[in-house]
């Protein structure tokens, strides 16, 4: 950006859309018993109310860079909270339970490839604070999470369920679109590139380190969010108490994306915000299941390391390529085989429960999967 008034509004676009690429996937959790109840599905069935989005999360990282090259950031990403606006709307309102499932498909694509094309946008317009412009977005999306986690019990006891709680969100999705689309009306204009599928480095030892790590941190946010909120109602929790629990951990990503961000440029190195964060994580995972009465301990600890996490990994593909379009393609790969991976964590997870009659099994599973890498 040439301006510090302009560099200064993008800014405050990109924090705008990261508010909206959480809240229809992470607020499902601590709705979950209710919308269990209301469509009468299996554990497995509203599981797919995550799986599906995080799995065109992967599977559209891709073919983001094609959209990015052929409308640039500024109309792909209202087209992205458009779909997300419109079809959240509609997955709302919609009784079949089938029809929830299907709306949730578009729902995903528009996150999918907003998220994908925001690495871009940073590396060209913020090529010299790129964790710092990462965590813009990044402290967005903790946001967004953490405040639709929190507010998803209480909107739907207010808005007569979990509809009007979807409902809700999805409204707000769309005032988003405006905002956007104003404060980056002065932003200078992209160079139109040709629309060609991104050539992945598939032969880089590197590239699929970053798909290992960004495929263990995915399983376990995602998995977490969707089914710790449920498994304290097992253990006698109230509906909200579990839902607030989900919605702290959330929270608690918010300093640590912050922190990270703000840090990770000056102090140290790369390796070691990894491990320090990852360690934190597994401690956090671990005490939930093995101690479960320290909950609200646990939670912070997996909610500071989840925000740390995230800017960190969103950073390193600007760090082992050069320009705009070599980033497209790393964060395609590592996004792409990451989220796709990661995708079957809600949906296998909840087949775990109805299979054993307990989210123990599932949630040791799930914190397993940290020591992997």
């Amino acid at each position: 950006m040439t301006s510090r008034r302009g560099f200064l509004l993008i800014a405050a676009g990109l924090f705008a859309v990261g508010l909206t690429l959480r809240p229809q996937v992470v607020a499902i959790g601590p709705l979950t018993a209710g919308i269990g109840r209301g469509l009468h599905v299996s554990h497995a069935v509203t599981g797919l109310l995550a799986t599906i989005p995080v799995l065109c999360m992967g599977l559209l990282a891709p073919p983001a860079q094609m959209l990015l090259a052929r409308y640039g950031s500024r109309a792909g990403l209202a087209l992205c909270l458009g779909l997300i606006a419109v079809f959240g709307s509609a997955r709302a309102v919609s009784p079949p339970a089938a029809a929830v499932i299907l709306l949730t498909v578009p729902i995903g694509i528009g996150i999918a490839l907003a998220q994908a094309m925001l690495p871009a946008l940073v590396k060209a317009r913020f090529a010299a604070k790129p964790v710092f412009a990462t965590g813009i977005y990044t402290v967005g999306i903790s946001a967004g999470g953490a405040i639709s986690t929190i507010a998803a019990v209480p909107l739907a006891s207010v808005l007569g369920g979990w509809r009007g709680t979807l409902l809700a969100l999805s409204i707000f999705a769309g005032l988003v679109i405006p905002a956007w689309l104003l404060l980056t009306r002065r932003d200078p204009p992209e160079e139109r590139r040709p629309a060609a599928w991104p050539s992945l480095p598939l032969r880089s030892r590197t590239a699929w380190l970053l798909v290992s790590y960004f495929t263990t941190v995915a399983i376990l946010y995602y998995g977490l969010n969707h089914w710790l909120a449920e498994s304290y109602v097992e253990r006698g929790w109230r509906e909200s108490s579990a839902g607030l629990l989900v919605g702290v951990m959330n929270l608690c990503t918010v300093p640590g994306t912050f922190v990270v961000a703000a840090l990770a440029d000056r102090f140290g190195t790369r390796r070691a915000w990894l491990i320090g964060v990852g360690a934190m994580s597994l401690l956090g995972t671990v005490g939930v299941v093995a101690l479960p009465d320290g909950a609200w301990l646990w939670v912070v600890l997996i909610g500071l390391a989840n925000g740390g996490m995230f800017p960190l990994l969103m950073t390193l593909p600007l760090d082992v390529a050069r320009e705009p379009r070599e980033v497209g393609a790393v964060v395609a790969m590592m996004l792409g085989a990451g989220y796709t991976l990661a995708a079957a964590s809600p949906l296998v997870l909840g087949a775990v429960r109805d299979a054993t009659g307990s989210f123990t099994d599932a949630l040791w599973r799930s914190s397993a999967s940290p020591s992997s890498t």
